[in-house]
């Protein structure tokens, strides 16, 4: 039997499994709280809940996460130096410093400008001892990569600096776009190696020495020292790993997948066993990469998503709190609050918006405090120092420090990580309606009875209330990226919204109804699936497909998939419509042949090296190599003569790690 080790750390659980590679056939699993703080902590909680004796006989682990997506979209990450060559950045990706030198090349892969090695020199000499990385970006360097090469020979011999070239990253054009995902990758260079070696460490406090693979955003294995050379290409490996478990518990290679976790729900599409990509690269944090990943729709509806009554209506916002049923272990104190509530008028219906909401049902709690104060102010400062002992109410914190409620500044002292709010939340609903019950049920049901007559509404109505406006919003989640996927656009006009609306809510008109009905299966993976999902197929007449080891589907997914690695090759004829004289660009760098057949051919040649190469060094056996061919041709219309433009080769070279292939 061989054992594979897959652990994906999300945005609230830590999730580990244990499989048996040869059967597909999970043998354990666990969860814990992920610790943002130290992602290793969560790890360590998971791997302590899993079978011991199995442990010991793991041949490889593969880990998928958020930390290199967050890193991004927070802006945080490595001090990074970026030398552009013959074309100005325009920092659309913050980088701490910059140059321009003269260089790059032209279409056809010519020199434009002789590379100023001087001015390269100089720039990284000013950076010594203030970066931690550089990045190279060279105009049209995926045509001629030579200067890139150079400067990072440069950068290397004088800082002995973890370097990475845009041309390593992406084969595809527009220089931004490279330059910026570049920058990305060397600030991600320290944070992922910490990553590595943290849960290198925790593995081996479990005595477990077999290698560590990564999951890259398009779902497939990196290795780990690749993982360190290009963390930009881990980038949505959660959502990515998602996928990649949905196809292997369902068995189904076409279908629409949702993982509802704590935090989001993603979406995305399986065709025919992978993941759809982002075609023009993925998009984080607003900028434009060149990154390959798989295209997922992200919508703040989770299992910890805040729920409160505002203008005597429900409102689930996209706010991650911790449930009341969850916090009242930890603080016993919070449940007795709650109690006491059923004695409590709430307040009458206001026109405030969910964000300003002052309710007695929830609590703030402190994660930690600023290093440096000078931004805050002390009403600020006091009310960290009153949250010090035990979560409070925004009530009870102004009280403390003498200020009105509405005076709190709560909202900014949460969007900095200082402060979490505990609240009413989906699993909290569930808990009071019964059907969970992992922890306290009878807080859930106290905050969803004060809740309910802030609604003025019977409690059960209330609780009704709240499920349909979760399917409601994930029904229209699912819509909105079916027809995007469809059309391109999700502008429905007042038309396509009535109909969306009719269609959703399954009420007709007063002259007319609509039905929608979905052609693929819905795959659910997260905890709370079960509960909201097969809402969700009714609605659109679709198969929905729930495993019981729907809960650890991201996991299963990272240790399920294959190390691939691929090459793009270019081949252009000299003219349009000439016979011989043929280029070749590829990120190994350009040649010229004679004739197409001998450009065709020695390209697969090389780039098939290459590629095993790269898989074998990862660790993966029985590799497979496939050849995409794409012939680009203007064609003349009605006389039907066509004239060759281009030939583009994708090159893949994919197998699974030696470890699991051992007999």
């Amino acid at each position: 039997m061989r054992i594979g080790l897959g652990f994906d750390t999300g945005g609230t659980y830590t999730d580990a499994v244990i499989m048996d590679l040869d059967e597909t056939r999970i043998l354990c699993k666990a969860k814990s709280p992920t610790t943002r703080e130290d992602l290793c902590i969560g790890i360590r909680g998971a791997l302590a809940a899993l079978d011991q004796d199995l442990l010991k006989d793991v041949g490889v682990v593969s880990l998928s996460s958020t930390l290199a997506t967050n890193s991004v979209v927070e802006g945080k990450g490595a001090r990074v130096a970026l030398v552009s060559i013959g074309y100005d950045y325009d920092g659309s990706c913050p980088v701490d410093f910059t140059v321009t030198v003269a260089g790059g090349h032209k279409l056809r892969g010519e020199e434009a400008a002789p590379l100023d090695e001087e001015a390269v020199r100089r720039f990284l000499e000013s950076v010594r001892g203030r970066v931690d990385g550089v990045a190279i970006a060279g105009y049209l360097a995926v045509r001629n990569p030579d200067h890139e090469n150079r400067v990072r020979d440069m950068a290397e011999e004088i800082l002995g600096l973890p370097t990475v070239c845009g041309h390593d990253l992406s084969s595809g054009l527009g220089f931004s776009e490279r330059a910026a995902t570049c920058v990305m990758n060397a600030r991600l260079i320290p944070v992922v190696c910490d990553l590595i070696e943290s849960v290198k460490k925790v593995l081996s406090e479990h005595g477990i020495s077999a290698p560590l693979m990564m999951v890259r955003g398009d779902g497939s294995m990196m290795g780990e020292e690749e993982a360190r050379h290009r963390p930009v290409e881990t980038i949505m490996s959660g959502p990515a790993a998602s996928l990649i478990g949905a196809m292997v518990l369902s068995g189904k290679r076409d279908a629409i997948v949702m993982d509802m976790g704590g935090t989001t729900t993603d979406i995305g599409i399986l065709r025919d066993g992978k993941p759809r990509l982002e075609p023009e690269g993925a998009i984080l944090g607003g900028i434009r990469t060149r990154v390959l990943a798989a295209e997922i729709s992200t919508s703040g509806i989770g299992g910890d998503s805040r729920i409160v009554v505002a203008n005597g209506k429900p409102v689930q916002t996209a706010l991650r709190v911790m449930p009341l049923c969850f916090a009242v272990q930890r603080w016993p104190r919070i449940k007795t609050s709650l109690e006491a509530l059923s004695a409590v008028k709430p307040p009458s219906s206001s026109t405030q918006d969910a964000d300003s909401v002052v309710l007695e049902s929830e609590f703030l709690r402190t994660l930690r405090k600023p290093a440096d104060t000078r931004d805050f102010s002390p009403t600020d400062l006091a009310v960290l120092d009153t949250l010090a002992e035990e979560p409070k109410t925004i009530r009870e914190i102004a009280e403390a420090v003498g200020v009105h409620p509405y005076m709190l500044n709560v909202r900014r002292l949460e969007s900095l990580g200082f402060v979490q709010r505990i609240g009413f939340t989906p699993t909290d609903m569930l808990h009071a309606l019964g059907e969970l019950s992992q922890f306290d049920a009878e807080a859930s049901k106290a905050a969803a009875d004060y809740l309910a007559r802030a609604a003025r509404v019977p409690v059960d109505g209330f609780l009704a209330t709240c499920r349909e406006m979760i399917r409601e919003k994930l029904c229209t989640e699912l819509l909105k990226e079916l027809v995007s996927e469809e059309i391109g656009s999700t502008a429905f006009g007042p038309a396509g919204e009535d109909l969306l609306r009719k269609a959703i809510a399954g009420t007709p008109g007063r002259d007319y109804g609509c039905s929608i009905r979905v052609g693929k299966p819905i795959i659910g993976i997260g905890a709370p699936v079960s509960s909201y999902i097969p809402a969700v197929g009714e609605t659109f007449g679709a198969e929905v497909v729930i495993n019981p080891d729907s809960d650890v589907g991201n996991a299963i997914g990272a240790i399920s998939s294959s190390i691939s690695e691929s090459i793009s090759v270019l081949i252009r004829p000299a003219f349009i419509g000439a016979e011989e004289g043929f280029t070749a660009f590829s990120k190994l760098g350009k040649t010229e042949f004679t004739t197409l057949d001998e450009a065709v051919t020695a390209s697969v040649a090389t780039a098939t090296a290459a590629v095993t190469e790269e898989v074998r060094r990862s660790g993966a056996g029985n590799v497979t190599v496939t050849v995409d061919r794409r012939d680009k041709e203007f064609d003349y219309g009605d006389t039907g003569n066509r004239t060759l433009l281009e030939v583009e080769l994708t090159v893949t070279a994919a197998g699974r790690p030696e470890q699991f292939l051992a007999s």
